[in-house]
């Protein structure tokens, strides 16, 4: 006989499955069509902002986001693409809305989770960091998310102690992070190694080492392989169930590389971080300064390879997020 705590434990985790939002303000908005998806246990894809405003230039930017949304759309799920406008958040945001994200980006702070209070405050507007999306997603009970890299160690980092607010997140927020692994830019060991000890899981799909965003595969083997979305899935609701808190990080190959781009863009990165560390460029300012001199350096290469990795990593996404549905759906 299930004792009634037991009973309580259960209801507990199935509300926490099935979700929905932990926030309504007023200056909390999700998109109807996402509101109804989450309660109705549809499967909903989360997207980050910061892409739109401080990673592409216009019009790449707002036809990448469009793009992504697509993606996800063709594969089954629902888009939510995140960012505040005018100090509302807003969970899924209109054509019209990523329209003047795209255009005015001199007007939008990058937004990570210290600044959301700050922006929302001011009534002024903000793009949405991987740590920022993972605590917004959470709280309206968007399981998901897709972006294209995740932040990390910064190399140099033992003297510099530039870490990545996201791997703080993914290790207090039960969000899986669907990515292309860790920004080539960044120092990939250190990143795996603090993500261990925040007992964060890092899957590799379909492959044995970790994808190292702009190229296909790292030096660093996986600790967990996944070969299809429903075992992504499966992890997924265990690691719900077990009242895990914190995220996963899944990490996607990009689909196809071109050497002669992986030689353009190694040495693109290489000149970049030198320019950085010679201009004393770093916190905030740095990943933003970074992406956009390699891109320069390589002649566009790194960021149409960002293009492809991203919209890639959505199609997975939508994929993971439409068996977690099912499987939530089937206990």
């Amino acid at each position: 006989e299930i004792s009634m705590r037991a009973f309580s434990r259960l209801n507990s985790i199935k509300s926490h499955l099935t979700g929905g939002p932990k926030l309504n303000t007023s200056f909390f908005k999700v998109h109807e069509k996402v509101l109804n998806a989450i309660k109705e246990n549809k499967p909903v894809v989360a997207l980050e902002s910061t892409i739109i405003t401080h990673g592409m230039e216009y019009p790449t930017n707002k036809t990448t986001a469009l793009a992504v949304e697509e993606q996800i759309i063709d594969n089954g799920a629902i888009p939510a693409t995140i960012a505040i406008i005018d100090g509302v958040i807003h969970v899924g945001i209109t054509g019209e809305q990523i329209e003047f994200l795209a255009k005015n980006k001199h007007l939008c702070r990058k937004c990570s989770r210290r600044d959301l209070g700050y922006i929302v405050a001011q009534k002024g507007h903000g793009s949405t960091t991987v740590a920022a999306t993972m605590y917004i997603a959470y709280l309206a009970g968007i399981k998901v998310f897709v972006t294209g890299g995740i932040g990390g160690v910064h190399r140099g980092a033992e003297h510099t102690f530039d870490i990545s607010a996201d791997l703080t997140e993914l290790s207090r927020t039960p969000v899986t992070v669907v990515s292309a692994g860790i920004k080539s830019i960044l120092d990939v060991g250190k990143t795996l190694e603090l993500l261990e000890t925040f007992g964060v899981p890092v899957v590799s799909y379909k492959t044995d080492y970790v994808p190292d965003f702009f190229f296909s595969s790292s030096k660093f083997k996986a600790p967990i392989r996944c070969d299809t979305a429903e075992e992504c899935a499966s992890l997924i609701k265990s690691t719900h169930e077990l009242k895990l808190t914190n995220g996963l990080l899944v990490t996607v190959p990009i689909p196809e590389e071109d050497k002669e781009n992986v030689s353009k863009i190694s040495r693109s990165i290489d000149q970049a971080l030198k320019e950085a560390d010679d201009k004393h460029i770093g916190g905030a300012e740095i990943t933003p300064f970074l992406l956009k001199r390699v891109n320069e350096l390589s002649d566009g290469a790194s960021s149409r390879s960002n293009v492809e990795l991203i919209k890639n990593n959505a199609r997975v996404g939508a994929q993971i997020s439409v068996e977690l549905s099912r499987l939530i759906e089937s206990d």
